[in-house]
């Protein structure tokens, strides 16, 4: 597995103690940045790793702002991406099972970094249900994305 990391300033130390975290794990890391808590523009960070996640480039990726909503909302804007901010370990299985969702966004102003790293063991772990009313759902996403919806 290899997992895209991307964050902005206020991310930026979040987003180093995920990706030891992986490493320790043995899980592969593709770093799109930023390296440093220099202030930055979070949409730069979301669409790199959108666009790794959505061309296959890498199977998931992780986002971190301050609060993980500009950082997911940019990277939904990425044709194939269906990114989740999560502030539970519940909600991350609901948006890996119910939505299959591809990339993680965390807020690293609102949870603790420990917690943080429950939650991305928990969305790394946790697959996709393939129900069939929730197929059904993610193509109608889909159809939005591509202009039928």
């Amino acid at each position: 597995m290899t997992v895209a990391l991307g964050c902005d300033h206020a991310g930026f130390d979040l987003k180093e103690k995920i990706k030891k975290h992986l490493e320790t794990n043995n899980i592969a890391v593709k770093d799109f940045g930023t390296y440093s808590s220099e202030s930055t523009d979070y949409a730069i960070y979301a669409a790199k790793v959108g666009h790794a996640v959505a061309e296959g480039e890498t199977d998931l990726g992780i986002l971190c702002c301050g609060t993980g909503m500009g950082i997911s909302i940019a990277a939904n804007k990425v044709k194939g991406v269906r990114a989740a901010c999560c502030y539970s370990s519940e909600i991350a299985v609901l948006s890996r099972t119910h939505n299959d969702a591809n990339v993680l966004a965390l807020g690293s102003r609102f949870i603790d970094h420990d917690q943080a790293l429950t939650i991305v063991d928990t969305f790394i772990s946790t697959k996709f249900s393939g129900e069939e009313r929730h197929i059904k759902r993610i193509n109608q996403i889909t159809d939005i994305e591509n202009g039928k919806l």
